[in-house]
Parts: C-alpha cells; structure tokens; sequence
C-alpha cells in the first residue's frame, strides 16, 4: 500500500483547510500540513489492517507486518513520508 501525501492532491484535504488557505500564516499551514497528514496515515494504516491475507499477498506483506505497521503511531512516519509534506 502506498501512502500519499495530502498536500499532493487538493480533494483530500478537509473543506474548511481548502476554503481559508488563505487566512492561515505560515506556522498554521505547517501546522494544518501535519494534522492532515497524520489523518491520512491513520486512515491508511487502518486500511492496511483489513485486508485479507490474500491481499497482502499480492502486496508482498505477511499479516504479522501488516498488524505492525497498522499498530504504529500517526507520528511514526518513515522520513521519506516526512518530506514530502
């Protein structure tokens, strides 16, 4: 599964950011950056912990990496994610 970045796709971040762009400073948007991410990793952690075991198969993951990575705080973000946000 492959994990994207919030700020890469406008339609994934919350109407109220995509509305008052504009109204935020430079540490609010940082700030607003880093939430939306953080929901976006959840989400796709939580996901990851649902699939069967026939699609994490097709992933190249066992369930036991799968319960893992889906186990880690929102915070717990590889670096590579980390920077392109």
């Amino acid at each position: 599964m492959t994990a994207t970045c919030a700020t890469a796709h406008p339609t994934t971040r919350p109407a109220a950011l995509r509305q008052a762009r504009g109204a935020f400073s430079v540490p609010h948007r940082t700030l607003a950056r880093r939430l939306t991410g953080w929901i976006v990793l959840a989400r796709s952690r939580r996901q990851l912990a649902t699939l069967t075991d026939a699609q994490l198969a097709d992933i190249g993951l066992s369930r036991a990496q799968a319960q893992a990575e889906a186990a880690r705080p929102v915070w717990d973000a590889p670096e590579s994610w980390r920077n392109r946000c």
